[in-house]
């Protein structure tokens, strides 16, 4: 924890905290809870709020196929703005994992776009929590010879790819 949280007492619903000093405060909590080597960092821009860690072993954090991190950053969002939907978005990363992550769903996303194009039949994705399946309808819809939609209900909601009509 930095200089200015000493005097606290470790409530992350303090009415006095500003979101990014409150996730900071949260991210602070979850390192030193899980005993991690890690630095934080956060910054606001754009209207996305995102926390940062690096270090040498915040596997844990991110957790098996991003669950942990995924569940941090949800929580993060709802203790953050503890008043419920804001504008502002909470994003959490560590080491540089949720661009690696958009990467590899793009890249799966172009494999599903070019069997469904050499088939003439739609593709089924794995279920994908909301955020990941916004990055693959983003890039398909940029490519232009694909449509994309969702079906299923959560947590087991999926994306189809289906070739355009020509």
């Amino acid at each position: 924890m930095s200089d200015r949280d000493d005097d606290r007492d470790g409530d992350l619903a303090e009415a006095d905290l500003e979101p990014a000093e409150a996730l900071e405060e949260l991210l602070e909590e979850i390192v030193d809870g899980l005993r991690l080597e890690a630095h934080v960092q956060v910054e606001e821009h754009d209207g996305i709020l995102s926390g940062r860690l690096t270090g040498e072993d915040v596997g844990l954090f991110i957790g098996r196929h991003g669950q942990t991190i995924d569940a941090v950053q949800h929580l993060a969002q709802r203790i953050v703005f503890p008043d419920g939907p804001s504008s502002v978005r909470v994003v959490i990363d560590a080491n540089g994992y949720r661009e690696r992550r958009a990467d590899a769903l793009r890249a799966e996303a172009d494999d599903a776009a070019d069997e469904a194009l050499s088939s003439g039949k739609p593709v089924e994705l794995d279920p994908l929590p909301p955020f990941e399946r916004r990055i693959v309808h983003e890039y398909l819809r940029d490519r232009g010879d694909v449509e994309t939609h969702s079906e299923g209900n959560e947590p087991e909601r999926y994306l189809v790819v289906t070739p355009l009509a020509g």
